[in-house]
């Protein structure tokens, strides 16, 4: 290969991967749909893009690295206190049981459908017990199900792979030692692979103690130090015991999330692109070294197979690890819809195989193309039918606004009474007790006392909340909580602007989104309230009154689009404004 063909399958590699990304943004569908066959066919149309040829025997080790880091940050999102009680249990199950029927399943169907001996389904069964957040959690965004099904999905999903990975090295070291042939599973390289894994974890999470707390690098530093902390430790326990590495990242990130001491915030654009970008890279390098040859023998085999761990084995696995929780029926069911395979799978699936085609093992080479099409069938129809069956089961999360409004004044009451009088579910908070009972008189939901404090938690995320409108009368509160909650919260944080003479301490000097546009800043609303003005709702289709201020503009599909300038978004057929208007004349 020239430097010329290098640098171009660099370059369309690259392109492949954040081009797929993009382009399934603007469809709405979940990436890996786009990713796996692009990668497919670039492997079989060019002769560039071929990972094994472009970074040779450094691929597989490249691989093991990159989802170390994956499941670092999978890690950082995990919340310890979410792990309590049925989601706890129902997580543990789901993994043992899961990785016992599928593994047996595999195990007691490969040769017949395969043609292979009992290791090389061991093998393939094993490498399947996996889910992972980069196929879990992208579905999930999609689909939007209720709290309590998205954070078991995720914990199992995250917690499953670094099992699986230490699973299949063990495999694989009985296969090529004869152990497994014989019957001998070997449980103490197991619980060594786990204990390996444990201990590299602490030595992360030590190393990023010192790093982040001890020396307080800032965010560009305290970045580097968390990239080459988990490439470092990953790397020395992959070198001690094969696979361990993904144990040590997760652990690493688990620890760091939940120890208390870290300031890991919610939001890490950096990491979070970087983790995007990889994830990117290893399903159009990891499907181009499937070739169509292999794929086409076992491609209705594979189909079968993927029909038996959709229909049966999931479902099975999860009735049986959701009965006798606080689960309802309709999120058992969905959770029982819902086991995609990723990038883990196709990581172990590309490192084992090639060890075992090495060892001269009969029929090893089916290992990747089998679990190349269990991937894409998975991924496919979980992603085409996952929204669906849920909004079927009538579990997913409205798609409608749930704003936030942060003040208890008479103007916020009234404001948030026409919003939900338009049909959204408003939520507000105050901190005084006389706001908190205007609040709770006019029938609105009252966010608990400490929503605050968990909304500008830098760890912490507001879950439900679709915007926030920092509306108190103090304008230095809204300041800072405008940046403090930025982090926090999924959508948008607005404030109301402050008079134009404020000599407030930040207020006058904060950037960030502020409501209504130069003239209808917060002393002008309160006053023209307190005069008599008040809030209407008109379609956006009709001419606005005189006097009549447009202040938001709730879609047709339930997005409530505020109006941050003096003239609102174009509207379409079926929106409605939400209208301040004028005070009527004295006496």
């Amino acid at each position: 290969m020239t430097e010329n063909d290098f640098l171009l399958g660099i370059g369309l590699t690259v392109a492949l991967a954040v081009g797929c990304q993009i382009l399934a943004s603007r469809l709405r569908m979940p990436a890996l749909i786009l990713l796996l066959p692009a990668g497919f066919a670039a492997g079989a149309l060019t002769d560039v893009v071929h990972p094994d040829e472009l970074v040779g025997p450094a691929f597989s080790p490249l691989v093991s690295v990159a989802v170390a880091l994956i499941l670092y940050d999978a890690g950082l999102a995990l919340d310890l206190r979410h792990l309590k009680g049925a989601t706890r249990s129902v997580v543990v199950r789901l993994m043992v049981l899961g990785v016992l029927l599928t593994w047996a399943t595999v195990l007691s169907l490969g040769p017949a459908l395969f043609g292979v001996p009992a290791a090389v389904a061991s093998m393939i069964g094993v490498i399947l017990v996996v889910s992972g957040p980069t196929v879990v959690g992208p579905l999930l965004e999609h689909v939007r199900p209720s709290d309590k099904v998205r954070r078991v999905l995720m914990w199992e999903g995250s917690l499953i792979d670094p099992v699986g990975g230490i699973l299949g090295a063990v495999v694989l070291h009985s296969i090529v030692t004869g152990g497994l042939q014989t019957g001998h599973f070997r449980f103490g390289s197991f619980f060594t692979g786990i204990a390996v894994g444990l201990l590299g974890g602490a030595v992360g999470a030590a190393l990023l103690w010192f790093t982040l707390r001890r020396l307080r690098l800032g965010e560009t530093l305290g970045t580097l130090a968390q990239l080459a902390t988990v490439v470092v430790v990953a790397a020395g326990c992959d070198m001690a015991f094969d696979d361990t590495g993904l144990i040590a990242a997760i652990v690493t990130g688990l620890t760091v999330a939940n120890l208390p001491g870290f300031d890991m915030p919610a939001r890490r654009p950096f990491f979070e692109t970087l983790v995007q970008l990889i994830i990117g890279l290893l399903f159009i390098s990891i499907s181009a070294t499937v070739t169509p040859k292999s794929v086409v023998p076992v491609l209705l085999p594979t189909l079968v197979l993927v029909v038996v761990l959709v229909m049966v084995v999931r479902p099975l696995v999860a009735l049986l690890s959701t009965y006798g929780t606080d689960l309802a029926p309709r999120e058992r069911a969905f959770i029982g819809w819902m086991a995609p395979r990723g990038i883990v799978a196709a990581s172990t699936a590309t490192t084992f195989s090639a060890s075992l085609v090495s060892a001269g093992l009969r029929g090893a080479g089916k290992i990747l193309p089998v679990t190349f099409l269990v991937i894409v069938g998975t991924v496919v129809l979980y992603a085409l039918t996952a929204r669906p069956v849920a909004g079927r089961l009538g579990i997913t999360r409205s798609a409608r606004a749930r704003p936030l409004l942060v003040g208890g004044e008479p103007w916020v009451v009234d404001l948030a009474r026409s919003l939900r009088g338009a049909g959204l579910d408003v939520l507000m908070w105050a901190g005084a007790a006389q706001e908190r009972k205007r609040i709770e008189e006019a029938g609105i939901e009252l966010a608990a006392g400490e929503l605050m404090a968990v909304a500008t938690d830098p760890q912490a995320r507001l879950e439900g909340v679709t915007s926030v409108f920092l509306l108190t009368d103090d304008d230095d509160f809204n300041a800072l909580a405008s940046i403090l909650m930025e982090d926090s919260v999924e959508g948008p944080v607005y404030r109301v602007g402050p008079p134009p003479d404020s000599r407030g301490v930040v207020a006058p000097y904060t950037p960030g989104r502020t409501l209504f546009g130069p003239e209808l800043v917060r002393h002008a609303l309160a006053a023209r309230h307190e005069r008599g003005a008040r809030f209407h709702l008109q379609p956006a289709s009709a001419p606005r009154p005189p006097g009549h201020d447009a202040l938001f503009l709730l879609r047709r599909d339930g997005r409530l689009e505020p109006v941050v300038e003096a003239v609102p978004a174009p509207a379409g057929e079926g929106d409605t404004l939400v209208l301040l208007g004028p005070a009527p004349p004295a006496g």
